[in-house]
């Protein structure tokens, strides 16, 4: 083998180790104390550990209304990450919606727009077009880059039907890849998946 290929291979073997280091790796992610509410009587309650990404404010596309996912902490919460431009997104959130006919209020949606050539506008007419009614967002450059550190690459490829599930105590995980049926995203929430 020649010198020339041989840096190429080696190339190559390092390029596919950091790229398979960076999916598999950070498959937690590092989460930070929510903001201790109180109770009715006064009293402090517990406090919900968040994910960091999950404070940076947010505006909802459709209404304009600022948001942080962290302001749901305390209830199941899936984090879609999808294009407009994505069928297998449009999927995925067909069966969020199927799901939110099923459990109503009980299950937090969020879909973060991630492709860095979208805006809210196009956020807006995709939530409208579609009739889909929950919380459509276009992810700020750092939150997108700081669910990539958490999740890895995955996470901002949409056709892969990416979706981040934070459990009623905070702990965030990417679902499986590929399309996950309304019944399938409540045996995750339930624990069973």
């Amino acid at each position: 083998m020649s010198r020339k290929a041989l840096r190429i291979a080696l190339s190559l073997v390092a390029t596919v180790a950091l790229g398979l280091s960076l999916f598999f790796a950070f498959d937690r992610i590092t989460a930070r104390p929510g903001m201790a509410q109180e109770s009715e009587e006064g009293e402090a309650e517990e406090t919900i550990l968040v994910p960091e990404w999950a404070s940076i404010e947010l505006v909802d596309a459709v209404t304009g209304a600022p948001f942080r996912i962290a302001d749901f902490a305390g209830r199941p919460i899936l984090v879609e990450s999808f294009a407009v431009w994505c069928p297998i997104c449009l999927r995925q959130q067909k069966e969020m919606a199927r799901l939110l006919e099923l459990e109503g209020d009980s299950i937090v949606h969020v879909s973060l727009d991630s492709d860095p050539n979208e805006d809210v506008v196009a956020v807006r007419l995709h939530a409208e077009e579609h009739g889909f009614t929950w919380r459509f967002a276009v992810a700020p450059f750092e939150m997108t880059q700081m669910l990539i550190d958490a999740f890895g690459l995955t996470v901002a490829n949409p056709p892969s039907a990416p979706v981040i599930l934070i459990d009623v105590d905070g702990s965030a995980r990417l679902l499986p890849r590929g399309v996950k049926s309304a019944e399938e995203l409540l045996e995750e929430i339930a624990g069973t998946g």
